[in-house]
């Protein structure tokens, strides 16, 4: 390995349940080793510019799994750049490693407000926290579906996502002022169907979210037939991602959902020039498949990354968090910009998307 290198690491789903996400995330950031190297290498000064070596494991979808990978990473590989696995609970189970060895965890991938709010100084977020990510559907069900006003959220209650997407949710709707809610948390496995149509059968919504793994909200999605008659509007978390409509066919068709990005809503003016176009071309080419927003995230945090690193002129972890703590910038991905103490995204917004025809829509933003 040359010296001149410069080493990023990670824990990734490539197995297990969270695999299709791991998977887009693993992409993402290949594609901007790619495309960072084909202009020469990190510029870690003016004059030094240094090829980026990717170094990842499997972690399996398991938290004992990624905090090994971690581990080895910085006791063995002593990567410069660490990057965080997917999911939140993984990111939860890696974020002390990397405070305590005093290593910028670069979190594409763990959305949880949770991971935000243990005090640590080594953590960047990349995408818009959890607890935003439904926010804005009271708003848009009260303008564009007035006569819904019976919600009920089914939640995963393992790990702290699933709680703080119920949260955005419940705090818009009280501020609507429209929607009784039904906040229920699942501790069964989502294949206990009998179990959650019962739930379903109690309550009788008129608007049901789901907010699980992406094989618990498709569980649930294909016996959609077997929902009560009162449910008229479907939202699922795991509606952004391409697979969702994949893997359900017409049963998508209307489910609205959240997605960090989609292609058609990017930011400009874009830094290190890569353009959207640029993106969708060269990820179709390379993996042959379309992105998701998991991989236009992960590929936006080696930019921020790259970016941090020109500004700060050097690979020192201190300076780099300091680099990102005063960084306002525009990602193909969107705006970046976090809080300084916690390193939560503040900048970042998340896009409301309705599936049409197998085809996901941008909706636009109530006020």
């Amino acid at each position: 390995m040359s010296e001149r290198e410069v080493t990023a690491g990670l824990s990734v789903s490539c197995s297990g349940r969270f695999h299709v996400q791991g998977q887009q995330a693993l992409h993402g950031l290949l594609l901007w080793k790619s495309f960072v190297n084909t202009q020469g290498g990190i510029a870690v000064r003016a004059s030094d510019r240094r090829p980026v070596r990717l170094i990842w494991y499997d972690d399996s979808s398991q938290a004992h799994c990624a905090r090994t990978n971690v581990l080895r990473l910085l006791r063995e590989d002593k990567v410069d750049i660490l990057f965080g696995p997917y999911s939140s609970g993984l990111t939860m189970s890696v974020a002390e490693i990397a405070e305590e060895y005093r290593k910028v965890l670069w979190n594409y991938g763990g959305s949880s407000d949770e991971i935000f709010r243990r005090g640590r100084r080594y953590l960047v977020g990349i995408a818009s926290p959890a607890s935003d990510y439904l926010r804005a559907l009271p708003r848009w069900l009260v303008a564009e579906r007035p006569a819904l006003g019976r919600i009920c959220v089914l939640y995963s209650g393992r790990g702290t996502f699933g709680w703080h997407v119920a949260r955005g949710i419940l705090e818009s709707a009280l501020g609507v002022g429209r929607h009784s809610i039904h906040l229920v948390p699942i501790n069964v496995s989502w294949d206990d169907h009998e179990t959650i149509l019962g739930v379903l059968s109690g309550i009788a919504p008129e608007i049901v979210v789901l907010v699980g793994s992406l094989q618990d909200e498709l569980s649930i999605m294909r016996i959609r037939h077997r929902w009560p008659a009162a449910v008229h509007a479907v939202a699922a978390v795991a509606a952004g991602v391409n697979v969702f409509s994949t893997e359900l066919g017409p049963i998508a068709d209307g489910v609205l959902g959240p997605s960090q990005w989609e292609p058609t809503m990017a930011s400009s003016p874009n830094i290190l020039g890569s353009t959207t176009d640029w993106f969708l071309d060269n990820f179709e080419q390379t993996f042959r498949q379309p992105p998701d927003y998991v991989a236009a995230g992960s590929f936006a945090s080696g930019l921020v990354l790259t970016e941090c690193i020109r500004r700060a002129a050097t690979l020192d972890d201190e300076a780099l968090r300091k680099a990102a703590n005063d960084s306002d910038l525009n990602t193909l991905y969107g705006q970046f910009r976090i809080d300084a103490h916690t390193g939560l995204q503040t900048g970042h917004r998340v896009l409301l998307i309705r599936w049409e025809g197998g085809h996901k829509v941008v909706l636009p933003a109530k006020t």
